[in-house]
């Protein structure tokens, strides 16, 4: 059966059952200076999946960090190719996890795991 896109987002996969996002924590509490680690879950029906991965934060245009990733192949801990600085992503399928080094106060918010499944 086909899943039906949703209307909030044009390029939503007609498949959209095909993929399964589970984050957690939902909240961290954290002191200034803290490494902070983000989960991000993934289920996908397909095993050779092409994964668009998008971390941002609530209410910012800016992305932390933005990577395609091989569903099968695990990455270890590197540096994101995007702007935040000592941000760093690990994918150990089917968890993807995103390191951010010393927070200061102003890095509180919610943090949203955006993934797209390319096919």
């Amino acid at each position: 059966g086909l899943g039906v896109p949703s209307p909030r987002d044009p390029k939503a996969v007609p498949t959209a059952s095909a993929l399964r996002v589970i984050q957690e924590p939902g909240e961290v509490q954290v002191t200034a200076g803290d490494t902070v680690a983000l989960r991000c879950q993934v289920e996908v029906a397909e095993s050779g999946a092409v994964l668009r991965m998008e971390w941002a934060r609530d209410g910012e245009l800016g992305v932390l960090c933005a990577t395609r990733l091989d569903f099968v192949t695990p990455l270890p801990m590197s540096p994101c190719p995007a702007r935040a600085l000592g941000v760093q992503l690990a994918w150990k399928p089917p968890r993807a996890t995103l390191s951010l080094p010393q927070v200061q106060g102003n890095d509180s918010g919610r943090y949203l795991c955006r993934v797209t499944l390319e096919i």
